[in-house]
């Protein structure tokens, strides 16, 4: 999608989809946090920050956060916002980045991609995700989260979102949730222990 667009939604309204203010928005935030398979993580990549509220969440779980967004008014929002963290010891930060740009030269132990994959073309989708799980540490994983009604402005839906993002090479799903509104998974490199697995609770 055209970033005219996205501007134009920000410039109009400093939050355009709510996401301080709606139940959903805090709901759909509790259940991305309740689907990380780990308390901590050491690096973090969230394509797609919007204003930063998952953003402050992401930090109080990490040592390392990298928060990008299309959108420099969406930037400059989340940049306040992490700024004004207590309690908060990780390394944070915040720029302006297109899906389509190369991707960050780092290893994540997580990536979250909440309501971004769907403003993307289906072959651009496909090599984003082929990008994110080529960034992911070999024990990472990657949490995608959307909207599932379709948008007449949006290229994809949630779900055709998710069929593509779950077809990508060299990655498994080990978390799904569904509901009427929205849609969550988690992927994983192949192989990848299950949290019980990793607490010998399995035989």
């Amino acid at each position: 999608m055209r970033t005219d667009y996205f501007e134009q939604m920000y410039a109009a309204d400093p939050d355009p989809w709510g996401f301080e203010s709606r139940w959903y928005e805090q709901r759909k935030y509790a259940l991305t946090l309740a689907a990380l398979t780990r308390p901590h993580y050491g690096s973090v990549f969230e394509p797609g920050c919007s204003i930063g509220v998952l953003s402050a969440l992401l930090a109080r779980r990490c040592d390392r956060l990298l928060s990008v967004d299309l959108v420099e008014l969406a930037v400059e929002q989340t940049r306040r916002r992490l700024d004004g963290l207590r309690g908060v010891d990780a390394q944070i930060e915040v720029r302006q980045w297109d899906a389509h740009d190369a991707w960050p030269n780092n290893v994540f132990d997580l990536i979250v991609v909440s309501e971004m994959l769907y403003y993307l073309e289906a072959d651009d989708a496909a090599e984003f995700m082929q990008g994110a799980a080529d960034h992911l540490s070999p024990h990472g994983e990657i949490v995608l989260v959307h909207w599932r009604p379709r948008v007449p402005e949006y290229p994809l839906t949630g779900d055709e979102a998710h069929r593509i993002a779950c077809n990508t090479t060299g990655l498994s799903r080990v978390g799904h949730y569904e509901d009427d509104d929205c849609l969550l998974d988690v992927l994983c490199p192949l192989g990848v222990d299950s949290v019980a697995d990793r607490e010998g609770l399995r035989d």
